[in-house]
């Protein structure tokens, strides 16, 4: 079982019509043509957010919410999606960097399995090592102040999570 595997003993096309946590080559053929993509950096205190276009190209800083229960997170998430036309979530997982799971890799497996129960969409669990340290230095190259980096760090971080599962689906898609 891969990373970005969660079948919990149910097909896959069950898994794609209640919403579930699809590995990648199936996340990707779950998707229809045109609808946007959310990023989600899952975080104990906040959840930064991401949106690709509808062409799925370019993944853009969206907003970071300030996290609660999960059902207030997700009721945000559902107006968010309403809003923008979203037909799938990436989430982070924040793996070790020796690729094994700690109780913040759990912790974002759970957000993730009953972020697809409520939503109804595909979820794609994508590793997310070194994306906050990534977003940082990008902050600082961009002479962003300390204060206005720890309000964006974020919703960056989520940008890259998200950047880098279009990135890789784009690349499945040409050597296809």
């Amino acid at each position: 079982m891969s990373e970005n595997d969660d079948h919990s003993g149910r097909g896959s096309t069950d898994l794609m019509r209640a919403g579930g946590i699809l590995p990648l080559d199936v996340f990707a053929a779950a998707l229809p043509n045109g609808g946007r993509l959310v990023g989600i950096d899952v975080g104990t205190k906040t959840l930064g957010l991401a949106i690709s276009d509808v062409s799925r190209m370019i993944a853009s800083g969206l907003e970071t919410i300030r996290r609660s229960k999960f059902k207030e997170d997700s009721r945000r998430l559902l107006e968010i999606s309403a809003q923008l036309d979203v037909v799938g979530y990436v989430v982070g997982l924040p793996l070790n960097l020796d690729g094994s799971q700690g109780a913040r890799s759990q912790a974002s497996r759970a957000f993730a399995r009953n972020l697809g129960a409520a939503m109804g969409a595909p979820v794609l669990l994508w590793d997310e090592r070194l994306s906050t340290v990534e977003a940082e230095r990008t902050l600082i190259a961009a002479d962003t102040s300390r204060r206005r980096r720890a309000e964006v760090i974020d919703k960056v971080a989520a940008t890259i999570i998200l950047q880098g599962a279009l990135d890789r689906m784009r690349t499945m898609r040409t050597s296809a």
